[in-house]
């Protein structure tokens, strides 16, 4: 799996555009959203500057990601004009191999090591 990271600085009056486009049954999630190896979008919001957000797509390969670029040109070519007037900038920060995940585990729960030790 591959994620590629943008960080985008949106208009502050087009904050709500860009997050219809990349939230569920969005725009970007009807052009991919049957592409082979795509696997979702996660938006993140800066909460010390609204105006900064990462997206995150997740993709099993970049051969898929690219494939699916190439089928959807045109579509491709016009949200991304849309977003250009939205936006202040945006950068691609990289694309990303998940190495290793960390699971937290909610409080109260107890832990492999503790079951059955009282409190």
């Amino acid at each position: 799996m591959i994620e590629i990271v943008w960080e985008v600085i949106v208009r502050q009056e087009a904050q709500g555009q860009l997050e219809l486009v990349y939230g569920p049954g969005g725009a970007w999630s009807k052009l991919f959203g049957k592409s082979p190896g795509f696997r979702g979008t996660t938006v993140l919001n800066d909460i010390n500057n609204p105006k900064r957000y990462l997206i995150i797509d997740l993709w099993d390969t970049e051969v898929q990601q690219e494939q699916a670029l190439s089928e959807c040109t045109d579509e491709y070519a016009k949200l991304n004009a849309d977003l250009e007037g939205w936006t202040e900038s945006r950068i691609e920060i990289g694309v990303f191999r998940i190495r290793a995940e960390a699971t937290v585990r909610p409080r109260g729960k107890p832990s492999r090591g503790n079951r059955g030790s009282s409190r």
